[in-house]
């Protein structure tokens, strides 16, 4: 089944974001090398695709898990929730209509 993670980032973490950029980047390779990654990115703060200085405000992940438990145990494992990075996660199920 499908699951949407949905991370908020807290307005002070710029500099945490960046450092755990990589290991965050190496853990959705590994979901989209196993076929399980649907879709991966930022949440511009503003209406562009390149915020500037406005930065990011959320990321959203939509991959493959075995149960909502497994998805929340990888989400709470990812490099930028253990850095807080994110001030919240949702963890929901997600069906795909489209494409």
């Amino acid at each position: 089944m499908l699951y949407m993670i949905l991370g908020t980032l807290a307005s002070d973490s710029g500099a945490r974001r960046e450092a755990a950029r990589p290991e965050h980047l190496d853990r959705l390779r590994a979901l989209q090398d196993e076929g399980r990654l649907v879709l991966a990115g930022p949440c511009p703060a503003v209406d562009s695709p390149d915020p500037g200085p406005a930065g990011y405000s959320a990321s959203l992940i939509v991959a493959e898990f075995p149960s909502l438990i497994a998805a929340r145990a990888w989400a709470s494992e990812d490099p930028y929730t253990r850095a807080a990075v994110y001030e919240d996660v949702a963890v929901r199920p997600f069906r795909q209509v489209l494409p």
